[in-house]
């Protein structure tokens, strides 16, 4: 447990008791250096420590002198400036949109510019607020959660508390099958090699998996944010009474339609508003699953930390427009590895990261923007062939 334990601490804290217990599914990833004091009998103690020493191979150690090194060159620490220049682009981008509605009027051509730089200034917000949710701007776990609220609740109007609740499932088991909620959507989507061959020989299927690289395209990029999103969003805040969150989503939709009701109209406005999400949809879709769906996605098996990140996750190659787009998640790899290191420094320790798979014979794949958008897609086409393969001559 402690290669996915120490990677979220931040370099805040040193694991002593959770060194060994390495059964227990990851808990203190989502703590920030928080640790809380536990009572643990004295033969778990034993049976977990003797298992650490036990799995404690040559990957799993220089993974944690690589870890080490990170922390002693400063990687985890934020340059105060990139976060500030970039949260000031996104409202500046807000304040431009408004700006141009409010003098060329609700026209269909304002209304379609408009909704273009709103959707750019919401997908960079949504990578913003990923930061703020790792905890990788600031020192204090507070404060990060404080901007974090601000940006996902009063800029992009979502619940910060669901976020982390389905975010850091994704963190904890990659590509694991019924526990990462990023690609476990049988009733639409059936992923990888093992599942659509399970599936069909069981005779199960929503839909026509064979046909889903086609059918893709139509609903996941563009209903995902406009409606399955606020559905889970809704129904997680009230089933959980976070009235902080709603709080925050009410204050963004507010000033949402304060400031274009006197164009459009409340209707018109939330049309507005789903055309800016329809928008934003396809972008925020293809850059979050372009890294994840193209690899293994199977039900949990014993890897290691590091190997388990290698195997399900791949980077887009590195460059100015990459970086912006994705929001550094271009370095998907290396963000997976050390959750809470500041996405500036992420090209730092991606050398270290090849160089450490290239050592034990691990897969590092990096791909062109649109090489990912196209195995994404290939990807889907294969699933849905297994799965139809084992449903009709299984």
């Amino acid at each position: 447990m402690v290669d996915s334990v120490l990677p979220f601490q931040n370099g805040q804290c040193t694991v002593t008791i959770l060194e060994w217990l390495i059964m227990v599914d990851p808990v203190l990833p989502f703590q920030n250096g928080q640790c809380t004091t536990v009572t643990i009998p004295e033969w778990l103690i034993q049976y977990c420590h003797s298992r650490m020493v036990n799995s404690l191979t040559e990957l799993k150690s220089d993974f944690r002198e690589l870890r080490k090194h990170v922390e002693d060159s400063g990687m985890l620490k934020t340059q105060p400036w990139f976060y500030a220049l970039h949260l000031a682009h996104i409202i500046l981008l807000e304040v431009f949109a408004y700006c141009l509605v409010s003098y060329y009027g609700g026209g269909l051509y304002t209304f379609i510019t408009a909704a273009i730089i709103l959707a750019v200034a919401q997908a960079q917000a949504g990578w913003t607020q990923h930061d703020y949710g790792h905890n990788s701007v600031f020192p204090s776990h507070k404060m990060n959660k404080i901007f974090h609220h601000i940006v996902i609740g009063h800029i992009k109007g979502a619940s910060s508390h669901w976020w982390n609740f389905r975010h850091f499932q994704h963190h904890a088991k990659p590509n694991v099958g019924k526990k990462d909620p990023d690609v476990d959507f049988p009733y639409l989507l059936l992923l990888g090699e093992h599942f659509p061959v399970t599936w069909g020989k069981q005779k199960k299927g929503y839909m026509p998996y064979n046909q889903q690289q086609n059918y893709f395209f139509l609903t996941m990029p563009p209903l995902l944010l406009p409606l399955y999103f606020h559905f889970e969003n809704i129904l997680f805040v009230f089933k959980r009474r976070d009235w902080v969150d709603l709080l925050m989503t009410i204050s963004f939709f507010g000033r949402y339609f304060y400031l274009y009701t006197q164009f459009w109209g409340a209707w018109g406005t939330f049309g507005f508003y789903m055309f800016v999400r329809f928008l934003e949809s396809h972008w925020f879709v293809w850059v979050t699953q372009m890294s994840h769906i193209s690899m293994n996605i199977d039900i949990e098996r014993d890897n290691d930390w590091f190997t388990s990140q290698l195997i399900s996750t791949c980077n887009v190659h590195q460059g100015l427009f990459n970086d912006w787009f994705t929001g550094h998640l271009n370095f998907q790899i290396e963000h997976h590895l050390f959750p809470t290191m500041p996405r500036h420094n992420l090209h730092k320790v991606a050398p270290l990261v090849k160089s450490l798979c290239k050592k034990h014979n691990i897969e590092y794949v990096s791909l062109p923007l649109f090489g990912a958008f196209a195995r994404l897609v290939t990807s889907l086409k294969k699933s849905g062939e297994l799965w139809y393969d084992s449903y009709y001559n299984g």
